[in-house]
């Protein structure tokens, strides 16, 4: 959603502004109610404080809202998004693919904080932000390391050549600081 607001609206999800909102209302007060709907997801970037990750590919994201008694609701669906990372080993672009399969409670506004806490940071009265509900989705299942290849030999600490291309030759011996102590003693000795 860049410039002007859009509006979209189907199956009970209205998007204004900049958030799109899904209206749980009957949901949440009718015994039994199942909502299905897909909701196009217009989140462009993953920000965190390791960098900004782009998102390359996208679809809508799945929902199935059910009620499950008294002003709850379960949520329940999932979304494929692939995002352009760099190796942490070697910085190469490498293209992150994450499925995000979620289950989650939401709880209309008059429940008791406290009780249902998964989603409640992602509600605006009983409405669902879909953006802010996937992007704690991707925060949750971000993974912890993201690699080119299970073998990846990164880059060399001395010369930052590639090492996956060939080996640089430098020396990349870092001897043990504690040992630095009985180093100087062998050395003094040698003076002598």
């Amino acid at each position: 959603m860049h410039g002007a607001a859009r509006k979209w609206c189907a199956a009970e999800a209205i998007c204004v502004g900049a958030a799109m909102l899904v209206n749980l209302s009957d949901v949440l007060t009718s015994q039994g109610r199942v909502l299905r709907t897909e909701v196009p997801l217009e989140l462009n970037c993953f920000r965190t404080r390791q960098g900004e990750f782009p998102i390359v590919s996208r679809e809508p994201v799945r929902f199935t809202f059910t009620n499950i008694g008294a002003d709850k609701a379960r949520i329940e669906g999932g979304v494929t998004l692939v995002f352009q990372t760099r190796c942490d080993r070697c910085l190469k672009e490498v293209p992150t693919r994450l499925e995000l399969v979620f289950d989650r409670l939401a709880t209309s506004p008059e429940v008791i904080a406290g009780e249902d806490e998964d989603s409640r940071d992602c509600m605006e009265g009983s409405q669902l932000d879909v953006e802010a509900f996937v992007r704690n989705e991707i925060l949750v299942n971000w993974p912890v390391k993201i690699l080119c290849r299970e073998d990846c030999r990164g880059v060399c600490p001395v010369c930052g050549q590639d090492r996956n291309t060939g080996d640089c030759g430098c020396d990349t011996f870092v001897p043990d600081p504690r040992m630095a102590v009985i180093k100087d003693i062998f050395n003094a000795n040698k003076e002598v």
